[in-house]
């Protein structure tokens, strides 16, 4: 590992962490695709199992930001633990009414309260930004955590359909819901890492969506949750149609190993300037990267185009982290960090319902049209809410107090 990586571990406590926090976002990865597989397989039902995924992606987008409010208020172990249980319940009796074929209705119920599974990956940033505001390390240590949600990426859903059709269909989303509890259980018993809680008095009262800024990040990462949901649907159907569908986990684990590969270098490197115009042209980046996928004519070309797409997201996701703790308060970090997380989550669900019409139309490649069209409407918003992003949050949680040559330090 790199110096700066192993430099950010030198902090009492950082290793366990976020060892906790990677067993914890597994489900992350595992869940949605678990379900798909473990239901397709019980009930032949694909629509059904696509809107049961569907279900628990919307239920998180709504629960998760009033989740990490609430973490804010208290803090992490006194409420991610009830949030947790509530899912890993839900979990269950979403796994014993698919194996015993119980009515729809019970299913969707299931999925609702799974939705109640905390942002890991927010909880986690959030320490290491306890740990680090305002230094450089801060940018490597955002960007060893975009590495890691990449590798949650790869490895996760391989892992969850795997087992689901080696081993019994409710084996990937029982793992998941296994990772969900240890992670979630070892990071909160650390207490000496855990960021102090802003109790309501004094934190000003609102939600973060009320920051300007945030509001572009958010409208921005629907567009962009778009493009990554898009890519998922159309990339199986397009190795369907060439014959090769087993091949898509394999493309889709390009696109994210070229992430993984573009976070590592970034977390080594430092900028002066304006983080924002990072931030734009790495959306731009992202958009661009969808027009050779217009003209993919076989599964090695789509491999090599994704792996090259991939290498825009990590760099434009550690900016917006940087980005977040410039306009949201101190005492709502967590929370603004998981509105991005449920922009994206929106964004996905859209996503892969335009791509599955469009499919159905007119064939997979024509799929690739949409998200191409997400990621224009991503640079669109982007451009026009820049100037909001120029003007930082009084009080925000920031660890770039100001645009300096001398306080560049971070960020992306």
């Amino acid at each position: 590992m790199p110096s700066p990586y192993r430099a950010l571990f030198a902090a009492p406590g950082s290793k366990r962490f976020s060892a906790a926090g990677f067993l914890g976002r597994m489900p992350l990865s595992m869940m949605g695709i678990g379900v798909v597989t473990m239901v397709s397989q019980l009930t032949g039902r694909y629509g059904l199992a696509g809107a049961l995924s569907a279900t628990i992606a919307l239920a998180a987008a709504v629960a998760g930001p009033q989740v990490s409010r609430l973490v804010d208020r208290y803090g992490q172990r006194r409420v991610l633990r009830p949030a947790t249980l509530i899912s890993l319940a839900a979990a269950a009796v979403l796994l014993f009414a698919a194996h015993y074929g119980w009515p729809d209705w019970v299913l969707f119920v299931a999925c609702v309260g799974i939705g109640c599974v905390p942002s890991v990956g927010a909880m986690i940033r959030a320490r290491w930004a306890a740990l680090y505001r305002g230094t450089p390390q801060l940018h490597t240590a955002y960007s060893f955590e975009s590495v890691v949600d990449e590798v949650c990426f790869i490895f996760g859903p391989i892992i969850s359909i795997g087992l689901s059709t080696a081993w019994f269909p409710e084996a990937g989303p029982l793992l998941a819901a296994c990772f969900l509890a240890a992670g979630v259980f070892w990071l909160t018993a650390q207490r000496a890492t855990e960021p102090e809680p802003h109790p309501r008095e004094h934190r000003g009262g609102g939600t973060a969506m009320r920051s300007r800024g945030l509001q572009v990040l958010v409208a921005t990462f629907v567009a962009t949750g778009a493009i990554f949901g898009a890519v998922d649907v159309v990339t199986v159907a397009f190795a369907d149609e060439e014959g090769h569908k087993a091949a898509a986990s394999i493309v889709l684990a390009l696109y994210a190993a070229g992430s993984c590969v573009a976070g590592m270098v970034f977390g080594l490197l430092h900028f002066a300037g304006a983080p924002e115009r990072r931030w734009l042209l790495g959306v731009c980046a992202m958009a661009v990267s969808m027009i050779p996928l217009l003209l993919v004519g076989n599964l090695p070309f789509l491999a090599v185009a994704l792996f090259v797409a991939g290498l825009a997201i990590a760099p434009t996701m550690i900016t917006t982290m940087s980005l977040i703790e410039e306009h949201v308060p101190r005492a709502q970090l967590t929370e603004g960090m998981t509105w991005v997380s449920t922009g994206l989550a929106v964004g996905v669900a859209l996503g892969s319902s335009a791509a599955g019409w469009v499919i159905d139309a007119a064939g997979a490649r024509a799929g690739y049209g949409v998200p191409a069209v997400a990621g224009a409407v991503a640079v669109a918003v982007g451009f026009l809410g820049f100037r909001r992003l120029k003007r930082p949050a009084t009080g925000r949680g920031g660890s770039v107090e100001q645009h300096s040559e001398r306080k560049e330090r971070h960020v992306a």
